[in-house]
Order: C-alpha cells, then structure tokens, then sequence
C-alpha cells in the first residue's frame, strides 16, 4: 500500500466485531456497533508547532487503538476498509 498520512493524521484498519457472542448467540448484521478498535497501518510525521518544530506522535504503526465511535474518514483500498484519523481521536492505545 502506498499510502502515508500528513500531519499528525494516521491510518487505521478497524477491528470487525466478532460474529458470535461468548455466549454463543450469533449476531446479525444489523445488530453489530461499528467498530472502535483497530491497528494502525501508517503514521505521519505528526504535527509541527509555531515555530515549525515537529511534535512526536504518540502512537506507532502496528499499535492496537481505540478511537471514538465516529470519528474519522472512511476511506476503501485494494478493496479494504480503512479509515484516517487524526491523533486525537484516538482514546487509548490498547496492550494486549
């Protein structure tokens, strides 16, 4: 994938719900939340202060995130779903 976001602007492969509760009751589609977790696929450089000085991004490519419910631009490549987000849509970077 040739790919790489600006700024402090990152790409995300969502994590898809499981299709089967832990229970064992299988969940319709309609029934499904969209996603909130995801693995991060590019990072920019992040984002620059006034002076022009980079500041670090948080989060690195290969890290688990979760992000708010919304956020974000959808976008679809080589037939994958993805999404754009900025760095402060994401919450929490999640350790396995």
């Amino acid at each position: 994938m040739n790919l790489k976001p600006l700024g402090d602007r990152l790409l995300v492969k969502p994590i898809e719900q499981e299709e089967q509760t832990a229970t064992g009751i299988f969940l319709p589609e309609t029934a499904k939340e969209k996603p909130q977790q995801g693995k991060v696929e590019a990072a920019g450089p992040g984002s620059r202060k006034e002076d022009g000085e980079r500041i670090a991004m948080d989060v690195a490519v290969g890290d688990k995130v979760l992000y708010a419910k919304y956020a974000g631009t959808s976008i679809k490549l080589e037939g994958q779903e993805f999404l754009i987000l900025k760095e402060s849509d994401v919450l929490a970077i999640v350790q396995d």
